[in-house]
């Protein structure tokens, strides 16, 4: 990117090349080599074993030479965005002005592209930092309709991925986790005023939004951990491809071996609107 182009404004730059403007001044993490290394192995395992908390994390991280502290593995979750999934006994308290939405989805039957939307945050590792990736996914195709990166944690990336998913189509009910991103006055408006139904996770609950979780494993096993990514730019570029791969190429067992374009395509009622972020 060339931050002095006389053509493109930054905002021009990041859109034609898929990234969050928050993206355009990344720095390096001020994370020392061993905590990001210690980040690295608790996304592998969380990834893999979800139910897992920072005191089995600390465990299993600890060598003879290296005890790891359970405060450390705990402050570093906080960072990357994950908790371990399993219903707590408190629930978190929402920041002010924030609602949390009961969950509306126990015993639906999703029977049509459209019906139902969620979407979630999953930590990225690049060689001497890290990123944040939030999706769109419609629950009956598993199509991804829109897909952000960010360096920050704010609510302005996941809004932008749900107005580019919103250019293309809506949803009955969008589904989400309780975090401040999803319960911020930002997101839950652009919902509201096009009159979507909103519905929240319990807390700590691995399968009420269960899809988009084995996206993010797949993504990881497929891509993330097979690849070294030294830039935001090669991060992009891995994470567009496979996208493209999983909604286009990639069949789906649970959907009789079609893929998720297939699946939305056919079964939508309204045409579809060009591929955007997902592409």
């Amino acid at each position: 990117m060339d931050r002095n182009s006389p053509d493109l404004t930054v905002k021009e730059q990041c859109a034609l090349l898929g990234l969050a403007r928050s993206t355009y001044y990344y720095k390096e993490t001020g994370e020392t080599a061993l905590n990001l290394d210690l980040m690295k192995r608790i996304d592998e395992l969380h990834t893999s074993c979800p139910f897992l908390g920072r005191r089995k994390l600390a465990v299993m991280l600890s060598t003879p030479e290296n005890q790891v502290n359970p405060k450390r593995v705990g402050r570093l979750m906080k960072l990357m965005g994950i908790e371990t999934l399993y219903p707590k006994p408190k629930l978190s308290i929402p920041g002010d002005n924030q609602r949390i939405w009961p969950y509306l989805l126990r015993g639906v039957a999703i029977e049509k592209p459209d019906q139902v939307w969620s979407s979630d945050i999953t930590y990225i590792r690049l060689r001497q930092g890290f990123l944040y990736l939030t999706a769109i996914m419609d629950w009956h195709s598993r199509y991804v309709l829109s897909w952000e990166i960010s360096n920050t944690l704010d609510a302005a990336f996941c809004v932008s991925a749900l107005q580019s998913a919103l250019a293309r189509g809506k949803p009955e009910v969008f589904n989400s986790d309780q975090g401040a991103q999803y319960t911020s006055e930002k997101f839950t408006s652009v919902l509201l005023a096009r009159k979507i139904r909103i519905s929240m996770d319990g807390r700590g609950r691995a399968y009420d939004n269960i899809f988009i979780e084995r996206l993010w494993r797949s993504l990881k096993y497929e891509e993330v951990y097979l690849s070294d990514y030294g830039n935001v730019t090669e991060a992009v570029d891995g994470i567009r491809r496979w996208f493209m791969f999983y909604n286009h190429e990639r069949p789906h067992q649970s959907l009789g071996y079609r893929t998720p374009w297939d699946i939305y395509v056919k079964e939508r009622k309204e045409p579809v609107g060009a591929e955007r972020k997902a592409s």
